[in-house]
């Protein structure tokens, strides 16, 4: 290979252009420069003003330790006489305060002798005497709008605060000196910039022109034109590239054919992938999306190319794409809403060459909702199940404990302890059946005896037997028809179902009150409903009234008897009618629980 001659070498144009960065840079140090001089400025300054405090310091302590007869002047005289000696300079005013009353004992500033005498209201005073250290701020004239600094600083004789000096500085020129040193910095650093522009401009153009040229070859490569080649402007690294990018274009040429096949493999399996696959750059950017991974994200293939793919899977406050590349086990994405649960499970795979090095991730999306809410569902239900029997059991034994202790042997509490065990005994029962009930009408080859009845008198029969057994004061009204309703139904299960409805309107109801019992045709159902005028059920708890052991009153539900399954063993046993169950409520005003079933209307004589 011909060696590169040392003035064509590209290196000796970027140690060209590295001075030129250095020169930069160089006006960077310089900025820092001036930033560090204003504080020595600044910093300077304030030394000074605090040597020529510390003496007047000196002089006032000396002179309000100093004894007094009287023929020697007053300690505000005193103080004054001091002042009008103290040279001011740059020192606007100085004022004395004295310790335990914070009476202001002398002011330098002639215009301002009114304040000798008073209380001063400095807080900044009060912080110095206080913390027995000095303190100060720059701030603002609001006279002139200049800068100056106040400083406050305590008067000390051993461990005694005498009192403190507060003086007020005038700064501004600090700052117009600063002001100058920018101006002439910013003025050379412009000429700097300038001078650099201008040589970078000229040293570029022998850079750019052939990389211009392979630029132009690379747009014609993505575009799929292998036919073009980059003119080689001569034997420089700049040329060799340009020989070695010709040469790369033949290769591309012909790898494009071979990988071209296997891109098509690929997209035909994953058009046909079940699972959403979701495949990333080294850096975490989507290069890949399959359909199902982009309907389950509800997303636009085209838009999320390019994209982090924390972003896509709305992850990006909760995990980097580091956090991903060490993820060992699956990331449950919760995208539900308030009306629709929608959970998907990610599993990710890092693609890794075989030197180690990470080439892009893969992430496998799988649809889990129903399956986390089969299990949301059996985690609350054996919660439920056990609260449910725990309650019970825990009173039996308690009661049993009392009887095993010697409570059998009194007369007037031994009854009431086996009642109350009895009780709950009867209500573990018909907690148990309620439970077989629901497994029985869970399982796959749950069947119905279904005969046709006449719902009209089937209804009236059930009503006159909680007509004849209510043992509270509570009005029945019945809106049924007159006429014949032949329905197939299963008998003994429809009796449990109104059995459910009918005892809960009468276990709400109030003393007075009324039930209404009703039944009218539609055009291929009936509709049964049972309204009471009891307390009502809370909006919020409309939604979730046939979910198994939920009650709206648990307190009042148990005192009842109630198992919290009723209403589930009646939602389940109409919807093996192929009917619907629904309720309507108003708090305070009372409840109308409703249900459908299938209904074929015949001729009038039909059944006769």
């Amino acid at each position: 290979m011909k060696k590169v001659g040392f003035f064509r070498s590209i290196h000796v144009k970027f140690v060209i252009i590295y001075v030129l960065l250095i020169l930069v840079a160089m006006q960077v140090i310089g900025v820092y420069f001036v930033k560090q001089l204003e504080t020595t400025l600044r910093t300077n300054f304030q030394t000074s003003i605090k040597q020529r405090v510390n003496l007047l310091a000196y002089n006032i302590r000396e002179e309000m330790e100093k004894e007094r007869t009287p023929e020697d002047p007053t300690l505000e005289e005193g103080i004054g006489k001091i002042l009008r000696d103290f040279k001011a300079g740059d020192i606007s005013e100085v004022q004395v305060i004295e310790g335990r009353s914070l009476k202001i004992l002398g002011t330098s500033e002639e215009n301002n002798q009114g304040v000798v005498g008073q209380r001063t209201t400095e807080l900044r005073i009060k912080q110095s005497m206080v913390l027995e250290e000095d303190q100060s701020v720059i701030q603002i004239d609001p006279h002139t709008g200049h800068r100056i600094w106040v400083l406050s600083t305590p008067i000390k004789s051993g461990k005694k605060v005498l009192g403190a000096i507060y003086i007020v500085a005038k700064i501004e020129s600090v700052f117009a000196q600063m002001q100058t040193i920018n101006s002439i910095f910013a003025t050379g650093t412009a000429i700097a910039l300038s001078i650099t522009a201008v040589l970078g401009i000229l040293l570029a153009q022998t850079i750019t022109k052939p990389i211009a040229d392979m630029k132009k070859q690379a747009l014609a490569m993505a575009k799929g034109n292998f036919s073009r080649k980059v003119k080689v402007y001569g034997n420089d690294e700049i040329g060799m590239l340009a020989n070695s990018f010709n040469h790369l274009t033949k290769k591309i040429q012909e790898a494009q054919a071979m990988t071209e096949g296997e891109r098509r493999k690929l997209a035909s399996v994953l058009s046909y992938m079940t699972d959403g696959v979701i495949a990333t750059d080294r850096k975490g950017r989507v290069i890949l999306i399959n359909e199902p991974a982009a309907d389950m994200l509800n997303v636009s293939r085209e838009t999320i190319l390019s994209q982090p793919i924390e972003s896509v899977l709305g992850i990006e406050d909760s995990n980097t794409f580091e956090d991903l590349l060490e993820e060992k086990d699956s990331l449950i994405l919760d995208y539900s809403t308030k009306t629709k649960p929608y959970i998907l499970r990610a599993n990710f795979s890092v693609i890794q060459k075989e030197t180690g090095f990470v080439n892009g991730l893969i992430a496998v999306l799988h649809d889990i909702t129903e399956q986390e809410k089969i299990d949301a569902e059996r985690r609350e239900f054996v919660a439920n199940v056990s609260h449910e029997l725990r309650t019970p059991l825990t009173t039996m034994r308690s009661y049993l404990e009392a009887l095993a202790d010697g409570a059998w042997q009194d007369e007037e509490i031994a009854p009431n302890f086996l009642e109350v065990t009895r009780t709950e005994t009867e209500r573990m029962i018909r907690l148990v059946n309620d439970l077989l009930q629901l497994s029985k009408m869970d399982s796959k080859d749950y069947k119905l005896n279904k005969e046709w009845v006449n719902f009209v008198v089937f209804y009236n029969r059930i009503i006159d037997r909680f007509e004849m057994s209510k043992q509270q004061n509570v009005t029945f009204k019945r809106k049924l028809p007159d006429h014949v309703i032949f329905v197939e139904i299963d008998e003994d299960k429809m009796t449990q179902v109104l059995y459910n409805i009918i005892s809960n309107a009468l276990k709400y109801s109030p003393e007075g009150g009324k039930v209404t019992f009703s039944l009218k045709e539609k055009e291929d159902t009936i509709v049964i409903s049972v309204t009471d005028q009891g307390v009502g059920i809370p909006k919020e708890s409309i939604g979730r009234i046939f979910d198994r052991f939920y009650r709206v009153d648990k307190a009042r539900t148990r005192k009842l008897g109630g198992t919290g399954l009723g209403l589930a063993i009646a939602k389940e046993m109409v919807s093996a009618h192929g009917g619907r169950i629904w309720v309507t409520s108003k708090e305070g005003k009372g409840t109308t629980f409703s249900f459908s079933l299938p209904y074929e209307r015949a001729e009038e004589d039909e059944w006769s």
